[in-house]
């Protein structure tokens, strides 16, 4: 395992967006461990955080786009995939538009930014997701296929992609093999550029996107090949593809260790490879949940939670990872007292006592950090709620929770809770912390 990174100082350049054309301002701010990859609308009244999770991809052609409530960032792949390619785990994003910026239409300006700024090591060790199975995802003759690696001490990513635009097309077949460590990243795929068909780049220039942009600013094909412009590589294409594969594979919040063979695919297979593989990643932690010993037992549960019967929600805590994230599990039976009005013939479990569930394993998790030793969560405030399913006797809920802030007396911490692997709720829970008193 190796350590997480960040960058070592406050970074920043501008440019105009490759599709609205709007200029923009984006500033690289080192991040502390454990809080992943986040970008940040400063120009809004309130600066609005946004994830880069799978989660919040909304649907956008011929890119990545990631939106929080009416709050969106255009384009994040090629900055995504310059993290990647550098190995960099957290680092806030700062923006001051909804877009990042074209640059040559590749993402080796914001390589070239992340060095300027320096690589720094933290001291918390990466926890990459090691892909355990066959996970495949299939749209019309575009594939993607995601594969154990070849070796239990293998440490890396390798992508396989074949980019087949057909003999009569100027760009043709393509394929490239690649293993991503930085040194081989910055050379063989961060300097490939972005690029389009001449009918393409007209349809968009047509619609109104990408109208600021001369031939010369991205790479556009006509029937003879590049019009007004010269290749970086002669596959430089099918790089590019990667390129975005990498970026978009981000998305999972970890990096990837495994294969990953690609046929023609774009964003919309990407992302639904990553939601693919988070899915296969719950089914596995479900089968691992069942045969393992808890962490926290009902009774050290008791000595955290203030809560008794019928209100405690937790039955036990099967994973705990420091200060950062727990997960627990509640078992619904029809013995539930509540089930006797909610409803009567046909018992749900109350939306109000999922959350409550949920931000009890958020207090406990809390406790974890030594300022919070013998205080109490109280809940001060409930956003981004959102319920997926019903929950019904019978079920177990598998808790999750994941601390953003805490402080001497605030916590801060995201919340889920799954019936197998399908989400039950998600919410994101803020706490006052008090000492607790005797009766």
């Amino acid at each position: 395992m190796k350590p997480q990174q960040t960058i070592r100082r406050t970074v920043e350049l501008e440019g105009r967006g490759l599709f609205t054309g709007e200029p923009v301002v984006v500033r690289l701010h080192p991040a502390p461990a454990n809080s992943g990859l986040w970008f940040l609308r400063s120009d809004q009244p309130t600066p609005v955080r946004v994830p880069a999770r799978v989660e919040l991809v909304s649907k956008r052609a011929r890119r990545t786009s990631l939106q929080n409530g009416t709050v969106s960032i255009e384009t994040v792949e090629h900055c995504l995939s310059a993290c990647a390619g550098l190995g960099i785990d957290n680092l806030e994003i700062e923006l001051t538009g909804n877009e990042l910026p074209v640059l040559d239409g590749s993402c080796l300006p914001l390589v070239e930014l992340i060095q300027q700024a320096g690589i720094s090591t933290q001291d918390v060790l990466r926890e990459p997701y090691v892909i355990r199975e066959v996970t495949r995802v299939v749209d019309g003759d575009m594939e993607l296929v995601a594969l154990p690696p070849l070796s239990a001490s293998a440490d890396t990513l390798d992508v396989l992609y074949e980019l087949d635009y057909g003999d009569a097309s100027p760009i043709g077949r393509q394929v490239y093999s690649f293993s991503c460590q930085p040194e081989d990243f910055v050379r063989q795929i961060a300097p490939a550029r972005t690029f389009a068909l001449e009918e393409e780049a007209e349809a968009l220039r047509r619609g109104g996107l990408g109208t600021h942009l001369t031939y010369r600013d991205v790479v556009v094909f006509g029937k003879d090949g590049p019009i007004d412009n010269t290749l970086r590589f002669p596959d430089e294409c099918v790089r590019h593809k990667i390129l975005d594969l990498l970026g978009d594979l981000m998305l999972l919040g970890r990096f990837i260790v495994g294969r990953v063979h690609a046929r023609k695919s774009g964003h919309a297979l990407n992302h639904a490879l990553v939601r693919a593989l988070r899915e296969s990643e719950q089914r596995m932690l479900v089968t691992a949940l069942t045969r393992t010993a808890p962490k926290l037992d009902i009774h050290r549960v008791q000595r955290i939670l203030p809560h008794r019967y019928p209100f405690l929600m937790v039955d036990r805590i099967v994973e705990i990872e420091g200060t950062q994230r727990a997960v627990g599990i509640k078992n619904v039976t029809i013995n539930e007292e509540f089930f006797q009005g909610h409803y009567p013939g046909q018992p749900i479990m109350p939306g109000v006592l999922i959350l409550e569930a949920m931000a009890q394993l958020g207090g406990i998790l809390l406790s974890q950090h030594l300022e919070h030793t013998g205080k109490v969560a109280v809940l001060l405030s409930l956003d981004k709620v959102k319920f997926r399913r019903s929950v019904t006797p019978g079920d177990q809920l598998i808790l999750e929770a994941e601390t953003l802030r805490a402080r001497a007396n605030l916590g801060h911490v995201r919340t889920s809770a799954r019936v197998g692997t399908e989400m039950a709720a998600q919410a994101e829970i803020k706490f006052m912390l008090t000492d607790a008193h005797e009766d």
